[in-house]
């Protein structure tokens, strides 16, 4: 029998959609204002999702409790009140995209997770604006 559990998580960062290689007449007509130069922030909310087969014995699929110290020491310390292309490497030559954010942060948390486990993460850039990977 195959389950799912979520845990959500959540910080705040800036950045600013740029491309170094683009002119800034480009920039501003593929990103708008989330080019401009000062940066914006956000209040992102992550949600992980686990998927496995539930343990007959213990009657869970994952201690919630993992999953809340992994969210808490592979993204809110790492991304937390952080200007995310300034402060974090990954993002030195990739666009700080919701998208690439998303992908970074499975990065981040897969090898923590037992590999006969599913996940999936789901990042919240502003309540109406959502990525998943894997989709």
């Amino acid at each position: 029998m195959r389950i799912s559990v979520y845990r959500k998580a959540h910080f705040n960062a800036a950045h600013r959609l740029f491309n170094a290689h683009w002119s800034d007449e480009k920039n501003r007509e593929i990103f708008g204002i989330c080019s401009s130069p000062h940066f914006h922030g956000h209040n992102y909310e992550v949600e992980l999702k686990v998927t496995g087969a539930l343990d007959p014995e213990s009657g869970i699929l994952i201690d919630l409790k993992k999953l809340k110290d992994i969210l808490h020491d592979k993204v809110e310390l790492r991304y937390d009140h952080k200007n995310l292309n300034v402060e974090c490497p990954e993002f030195e030559n990739k666009v700080p995209s919701a998208e690439n954010l998303c992908i970074e942060i499975y990065n981040l948390v897969r090898p923590e997770i037992p590999s006969h486990m599913d996940i999936s993460v789901r990042l919240y850039e502003t309540p109406r604006n959502f990525v998943e990977f894997p989709a």
